[in-house]
């Protein structure tokens, strides 16, 4: 089996979205402009996506609340420091400062503009293939 999507209950899955394809590269491949709007963002090898929804039906989870350790997206790239700051100055909030693991991998912890953590990683020895 292969993974297609993880889905997230979002305020505005349009706006969101178009955070998304400008500031980490992904692509939108299918959006809704009724409910409940669900938006498709693939990420730059089409091998994985992101759903971001808004169903009237349900409430859109505190993410602010939720700890980073519970729950994040994670980005491979290839400056954690400088992506960062570049994601920092488009909206995203700070978690954590980057660090480097015992490993030598380093990351770092945000919270996009609708709040659900983002770490941005570098690794050592890669654990997916990068397009």
């Amino acid at each position: 089996m292969k993974i297609e999507h993880t889905a997230f209950q979002v305020v505005d899955p349009a706006a969101l979205s178009r955070w998304y394809v400008e500031h980490l590269g992904l692509t939108i491949k299918r959006a809704q402009k009724e409910p409940p709007f669900g938006h498709f963002l693939a990420d730059d090898g089409n091998s994985a996506m992101l759903e971001f929804y808004r169903n009237p039906t349900l409430a859109v989870p505190d993410y602010h609340a939720v700890d980073p350790l519970a729950l994040h997206l994670a980005f491979v790239v290839d400056d954690v420091a400088a992506t960062f700051e570049r994601l920092r100055q488009a909206g995203a909030s700070a978690e954590t400062e980057m660090r480097v693991l015992d490993n030598g991998d380093c990351i770092a912890m945000l919270r996009d503009p609708g709040g659900l953590p983002l770490q941005l990683v570098s690794r050592t020895v890669p654990m997916v293939e990068r397009r």
